[in-house]
């Protein structure tokens, strides 16, 4: 027979995961997260339902990839700026990751990591969504002939960048100082908002593609090929366009 302090401890186990078993991984960051004095960033939530992707990004691939990858991200972001007392800011995750070089040192790989998996992840949600739309129309259409010579040289490009990116990372697309469009990779969870000396790759970006394996392991496991290949299926081209006249107009980054 187990002695009471057994019983006692067992129970209030049960009733620790009890409370927490109706919430999602994400969520429960969030609430270890809200209870800190000095958290700044919270976990930003999708726009549209875990299944709104299918069949190009099945529902549990959503699910797992927000509510435990990019949470982790966003929670391991918070708990670093939290550690250091000295380090108060206000700003935006945006201007945040584009002035690393103001973050403390202790610090710095460590925002720039977390930072940058919470940062790449939103932005990587919002450039998708359940959408009939095939191909860009408008100024971005014509930008895409002009920088590339037509769609489908276009797309070639960029689906070699994902598909070709050694390692884990991201494919990129965006606008350079020039108003051209440009394609570049990044490795981990670089970005080009963090400027050229990290990310060697100098544009306003308006479009990524995540090439880490959580994005498609479970549906495709190793062939990211067919993984990049189905994302030409959920491009949101509405958002993309509003991003490139953002960065035409103001030479800024939009979420």
């Amino acid at each position: 027979m187990k002695s009471r302090r057994e019983f006692l401890k067992l129970s209030a186990c049960a009733v620790v995961g009890i409370a927490g078993a109706g919430l999602s991984f994400a969520e429960q960051r969030i609430n270890l997260s809200t209870n800190k004095k000095n958290m700044k960033f919270p976990l930003v939530a999708l726009e549209y339902a875990y299944d709104a992707l299918e069949p190009s990004i099945d529902a549990k691939t959503v699910e797992i990839h927000h509510d435990k990858h990019q949470a982790t991200y966003v929670a391991k972001l918070n708990d670093a700026i939290s550690s250091d007392p000295s380090f108060s800011y206000n700003g935006s995750l945006t201007m945040l990751l584009s002035d690393l070089g103001k973050v403390p040192e202790k610090i710095r790989t460590a925002v720039r990591n977390n930072g940058g998996g919470a940062w790449n992840h939103e932005f990587y949600w919002k450039g998708l969504g359940p959408s009939a739309e095939k191909a860009p129309s408008g100024a971005l259409g014509e930008a895409i002939k002009k920088s590339f010579g037509d769609f489908e040289n276009f797309k070639k490009q960029l689906s070699a960048a994902a598909v070709n990116c050694f390692g884990s990372g991201w494919a990129w697309l965006g606008v350079d100082k020039e108003g051209n469009l440009k394609i570049c990779s990044t490795p981990n969870q670089d970005s080009p908002i963090m400027g050229s000396e990290i990310a060697k790759c100098d544009m306003i970006p308006i479009f990524n593609i995540d090439v880490w394996e959580h994005a498609y392991y479970l549906k495709y496991q190793n062939l990211r090929a067919a993984y990049v290949d189905a994302i030409w299926n959920v491009i949101n081209w509405d958002k993309l366009e509003a991003r490139f006249e953002k960065a035409l107009k103001d030479g800024k980054v939009m979420l």
